[in-house]
């Protein structure tokens, strides 16, 4: 009798790593929390930067050292809507916020991903992943919610201390749309359809990708 090949039992397999990624106003985050229900761990970068920055976090100091008073608040926090117009209104300030925060969201990041280890899926949520060339060594896929630019602008500037000019300039100087589209293996285009229907796109990418065979990837 010939011997029955099986796929390879899903704890055999090193966890499954996925990169999610989408510019403001994508829907980005109600797809994070489809592949949460879906079973995956998130770990959200933009969530990570904001405990490095309210008051004592680890980020505020030398925060406060290169950027002075104006743009933290008399509780000692980041003054997020301040540093957001420095920064998206100046290239060099830019810079030197990310060189300040890119590399301690890495390491907590990495201290995060190495504690799930025996988790089946890893989602790692990236707003800059499509910019940053380490992050698909990282992962096994990258997935992008895209929706036109007109609709990023218009779903932001509802969110309260946000202006139409304010959305437009952040949405400028992130990657262009195409950008990320090429780094992506799935594309969910989020216009003109729900939220539960934008969930269930992802939850079964989820799973599909579940199946797929896959190598460890880099820590």
């Amino acid at each position: 009798m010939e011997p029955v090949s099986r796929a390879p039992a899903r704890s055999a397999l090193p966890p499954l790593h996925i990169g999610l990624t989408g510019g403001i106003g994508s829907g980005k985050s109600s797809a994070a929390a489809a592949l949460v229900r879906a079973g995956a761990f998130l770990i959200d970068t933009d969530a990570i930067a904001r405990e490095l920055t309210v008051a004592g976090g680890a980020a505020v100091l030398t925060l406060h050292a290169a950027f002075g008073d104006s743009v933290i608040t008399s509780d000692g926090a980041l003054d997020r809507t301040r540093m957001r117009g420095l920064a998206f209104a100046d290239a060099a300030a830019r810079a030197r916020l990310e060189s300040i925060l890119h590399p301690m969201i890495g390491e907590r990041v990495r201290e995060l991903s190495q504690a799930k280890q025996g988790a089946d899926c890893i989602v790692f949520d990236v707003p800059l992943l499509a910019e940053s060339a380490q992050w698909r060594a990282r992962v096994h896929r990258v997935l992008v919610i895209d929706c036109e630019s007109e609709t990023q602008i218009a779903r932001v500037a509802l969110r309260p201390g946000w202006t139409r000019e304010a959305a437009a300039s952040v949405v400028a100087a992130q990657a262009r749309r195409e950008q990320r589209r090429a780094a992506a293996d799935a594309v969910i285009f989020n216009e003109g359809i729900a939220i539960a229907a934008l969930g269930r796109q992802a939850a079964a990418l989820l799973e599909l990708w579940r199946g797929l065979p896959r190598n460890p990837v880099e820590q």
